[in-house]
């Protein structure tokens, strides 16, 4: 299988695979794709519809009609749900808590596989991130990484993350939360959280941002010539 031009990291929540991939993608000029916030978007707008999230149905036809871009603005990335910006609503902890039931829906994840796999295809070079990126969405990805911390270095981090961004959380339903996505990450019968055969694994419990983007360039440019040569 001929390899894409693609970055895959892949990890649990609080793993720093977001900030890291979009350090990362900066350094190479790469599009970076968060692929859990496309997830997280859909949520938000069956959040705002009022819809059942039991009605599996529903959520998976909701998938089929929903438009989600992600556009860089300077150093962040702005998702549009609609075209609406909702790149700070999509964080709250009602749809943090919510999202988990519609990416365990399989035909949910098809829809959703198939718009990464397009926004991936159409770039010069991306860097994708998220659960099941080097397993599933881009299994041909030239290069694969997998991030992982400590559990209390993942809660510390999320709350730091959340309390940031001015939301009122305390670090107990931060624990909780963290080992109920783990939970239903690892768990899920629809493309679990697992580490690819082929991944590079990064433990970033004692690392800082740079270090691992740093690492993970190194990597990639010890190979450089025949990466470039996928575009």
């Amino acid at each position: 299988m001929k390899k894409s031009g693609v970055i895959a990291i892949d990890g649990p929540a609080g793993s720093g695979k977001s900030t890291v991939a979009k350090e990362v993608a900066h350094r190479l000029g790469f599009l970076y794709i968060d692929t859990g916030a496309m997830y997280r978007a859909l949520t938000l707008k069956a959040i705002n519809k009022g819809m059942d999230f039991s009605d599996n149905e529903a959520l998976v036809e909701l998938s089929k009609n929903t438009d989600i871009e992600l556009k860089e603005s300077g150093d962040s990335l702005k998702v549009y749900l609609d075209k609406k910006d909702v790149s700070h609503k999509i964080r709250s902890m009602e749809v943090t808590t919510k999202v988990k039931l519609l990416a365990s829906l399989k035909d949910v994840r098809e829809n959703m596989v198939k718009l990464q796999r397009k926004l991936g295809s159409l770039s010069s070079g991306a860097v994708l991130e998220g659960r099941d990126i080097g397993t599933v969405v881009f299994p041909n990805a030239a290069y694969k990484f997998y991030l992982d911390a400590s559990f209390q270095t993942r809660v510390e981090r999320r709350f730091r993350e959340l309390k940031e961004k001015g939301f009122s959380i305390s670090p107990e339903e931060i624990e909780a939360d963290v080992r109920n996505r783990d939970a239903s990450d690892m768990t899920r019968k629809v493309a679990p959280l697992k580490k690819a055969e082929d991944a590079k694994v990064i433990d970033t419990t004692n690392m800082t941002v740079e270090e691992v983007a740093g690492k993970i360039l190194e990597i990639v440019k010890k190979w450089h010539t025949s990466f470039l040569a996928l575009f």
